[in-house]
């Protein structure tokens, strides 16, 4: 971002109300880590692998809103002005992310039981949901230049355009998998978690 863009930038107090959501958020994900109580002669140990659902949701999870804060950040660089409705639509994306731990905590609670589907469903619909927010804003900032620093070229709009489509798309597929194969479905949600760990540096300023 050049001298000229930090001059114009007006997103101080969105960024800072976001930075605060997020942090709750991926807090407040930690709260359903619980280990049941002793029982017999079953050990910590058993205790501890017994509650795997809980721990890969809480992981999958917590990388998720990290990476979103990081992508987040990211655009930020990017986004110097703001107005009314693009103020909401950034807060439809917080409500998506508020919202994340508690179908984690139906993931946990449900994981190899009867409701694991329903929870699933729910979950990867939550992360759709998301996935939808986030192209929404960024495409709604970005088209002709509206919010964007004047430093900004084409080809890295067109680049995060690219990035972003996958979400949709791939979240899309989580959500219809999770109706019959919920396995599959949480693996290609830690999968996408990993691309968009892996790309968050597309949309870093150059």
């Amino acid at each position: 971002m050049t001298s000229t863009d930090k001059a114009e930038k007006e997103t101080g107090r969105i960024e800072a109300f976001s930075d605060g959501v997020f942090a709750i958020a991926i807090t407040l994900l930690v709260i359903d880590l619980k280990v049941s109580p002793p029982s017999g002669s079953e050990g910590l140990v058993y205790k501890l692998l017994e509650e795997w659902p809980r721990f890969l949701a809480f992981l999958t999870s917590f990388a998720t809103i990290l990476i979103l804060w990081v992508n987040h950040h990211n655009l930020f660089n990017h986004i110097v002005r703001s107005n009314t409705l693009f103020m909401f639509l950034n807060g439809s994306l917080l409500f998506c992310v508020t919202f994340v731990p508690f179908p984690t905590s139906l993931v946990a609670e449900y994981m190899g039981d009867t409701g694991e589907t329903t929870a699933m469903v729910l979950y990867s619909g939550t992360m759709l949901a998301m996935a939808f927010a986030y192209n929404i804003l960024w495409r709604y900032a970005s088209h002709k230049h509206r919010l964007l620093a004047k430093s900004v070229t084409a080809g890295q709009v067109k680049s995060i355009n690219r990035q972003y489509f996958v979400g949709p798309v791939f979240y899309g597929l989580a959500f219809i998998l999770a109706f019959a194969n919920v396995t599959a479905s949480l693996i290609l949600i830690i999968s996408l978690a990993a691309f968009f760990a892996i790309t968050a540096s597309v949309s870093r300023e150059s």
